[in-house]
């Protein structure tokens, strides 16, 4: 009950912090990035890889890295969950993503996860005052806030509007399952996509592209960074304009 409450409170204190409200997030590659200046990248990884934070014990620099992958509702639980990790300085030697490690700090990070993807308020401001929920409106969460009906269920029960049954029913469920049924399988084949690109740190790429409009490094850095060949790299500086 402590790592919830402690999720739960980390959480409300990040939005207010940093003036989110109670609405869903957006991407949150850039909101984690442009809220911390931590940097963030998603890169290729192993089918059981989600996401791990690393700090540089000497510069105190820390660094998110998440998988890219065509579940998108999991990719955004995993950079809010490595997030929680980063604010509670959860600071260990073994990948803190490893989600088959149900340790305390383990859990509080994914309160904090669900907290922070689903508050409450937001949660009661989208709902209103309708009476228990079906399996539509667990659709409806999912595809509001972009979160696993998983996480969905356990904010819907824990705001009184799923009983046990329905809770524990939507842990089989799926995204892509909903989406198919309620009619925005569209939308979640663009989640897919967007969530299956490498992305570079923003700050990395951007010092890079400054170096290189100076003369000091090689487009191919760029392109490196980017995980890009080298021509669309060139032709992609050339159109914004960027040149030597």
């Amino acid at each position: 009950m402590k790592a919830e409450s402690d999720g739960r409170r980390a959480a409300e204190r990040f939005r207010a912090e940093h003036n989110l409200g109670v609405q869903p997030l957006g991407d949150l590659v850039a909101l984690i990035e442009q809220t911390t200046g931590i940097d963030v990248t998603v890169l290729d990884a192993g089918p059981d890889e989600h996401g791990l934070t690393m700090r540089d014990r000497t510069r105190g620099t820390v660094f998110i890295g998440v998988a890219r992958t065509r579940k998108p509702m999991r990719q955004r639980s995993t950079l809010a969950h490595e997030l929680g990790h980063v604010l509670f300085q959860d600071w260990v030697d073994q990948d803190a993503g490893n989600w088959s490690d149900r340790s305390p700090t383990e859990t509080r990070a994914d309160a904090f996860a669900r907290h922070l993807l689903v508050p409450t308020e937001g949660l009661r401001a989208f709902l209103g005052d309708r009476k228990l929920g079906t399996q539509s409106t667990l659709s409806n969460v999912v595809q509001h806030f972009l979160v696993s009906p998983q996480i969905a269920g356990i904010a819907l029960h824990q705001a009184g509007y799923l009983d046990d049954a329905a809770k524990q029913e939507s842990r089989g469920l799926t995204a892509p399952g909903l989406a198919a049924r309620f009619g925005w399988s569209d939308q979640y084949r663009v989640l897919q996509g967007d969530s299956d690109q490498r992305r570079a740190p923003q700050q990395l790429l951007a010092r890079a592209t400054r170096g290189y409009a100076e003369g000091v490094l090689p487009v191919r850095a760029v392109a490196n960074l980017r995980g890009v060949p080298l021509e669309d790299a060139q032709r992609d500086l050339r159109e914004a304009g960027v040149a030597l």
